[in-house]
């Protein structure tokens, strides 16, 4: 198989703007090779993928040769531990994985939860105890996960997610330690991250564990999806180093709407270009 163009790999968050549907059609029209979308509420709410609704997506997939994969919603907290909620969260991940299977889709993006600062120990290790699980139950299932680092909230902040920091993804990443739990790398919650941002984030990492990375501008100072060009990142020189690192996964865009996100594409592979990056 031939080696995919840095702009067949940026693909577009679908998110839950249009259905699983149309946002194919609208990536097929628009010569995108990769989608994401959210399956939690209309109009793709989990329950309403019956079989004949399967087979339509499965089939529209094939046809135009789209990669798709799923994003649960960071609002389900992954480190809720009080009664009846704890079953709850392990049923909902595990029925996005059973989605997955049927879909054919080849990741899911998953998130480490939230804490509340006093309990931030037993939250996290809560989150870390069931994205254990859940990683056995994807690789039972031959499902890949890919947990994203969250933006980081303001010192006064009392709920904060989970895993911010460089340390806290590799300590995910590690603890838990399956084949089938992989990182997504968010750069622009990177970005605004005090004293790190986008090179030292990734310095501190361990890219092998990298399979995606996620793209919206940011200004620097606070949580924002912006178009590029709109906040502060150097989109050719994150692009120069990701790539120098022999990094051939995808990336995806996820910012205001579909058109712009289409039009953030081609921004980010001129920046990328003229950084010397290789783009065809």
């Amino acid at each position: 198989m031939a080696r995919k163009t840095l702009k067949q790999r940026i693909g577009i968050d679908i998110g839950r703007r249009v259905s699983v549907e149309e946002g194919i059609e609208w990536a097929a029209t628009h010569d995108v090779d990769i989608i994401d979308v959210q399956t939690d509420i209309h109009p793709n709410a989990l329950e309403s993928f019956d079989d004949a609704r399967i087979e339509g997506i499965t089939q529209a997939l094939d046809k135009h040769g789209i990669q798709l994969g799923l994003h649960t919603l960071s609002g389900v907290n992954i480190a809720e531990f009080s009664p009846f909620c704890r079953d709850a969260v392990d049923n909902y991940l595990k029925a996005y994985i059973d989605l997955a299977v049927k879909l054919g889709a080849g990741w899911i993006v998953v998130h480490g939860g939230y804490h509340f600062t006093a309990c931030k120990t037993l939250r996290m290790q809560t989150a870390i105890d069931r994205l254990k699980r859940i990683a056995g139950y994807a690789e039972e299932k031959g499902v890949l996960l890919l947990l994203e680092n969250l933006n980081w909230e303001p010192v006064l902040a009392e709920v904060n997610y989970m895993p911010v920091t460089p340390a806290e993804t590799m300590h995910f990443l590690t603890q838990i330690d399956s084949p089938a739990l992989r990182w997504s790398f968010t750069a622009n919650h990177a970005h605004f991250l005090p004293g790190v941002g986008i090179d030292k984030f990734i310095d501190a990492m361990d890219f092998s564990y990298c399979r995606e990375v996620r793209l919206a501008d940011n200004n620097g100072a606070y949580e924002i999806h912006q178009r590029p060009g709109e906040g502060t990142i150097d989109f050719g020189a994150m692009f120069k180093k990701i790539e120098a690192m022999g990094y051939q996964g995808h990336y995806t865009n996820g910012f205001t709407t579909l058109d712009d996100m289409l039009a953030g594409r081609d921004y980010m592979l001129a920046r990328a270009k003229e950084a010397g990056v290789k783009i065809d």
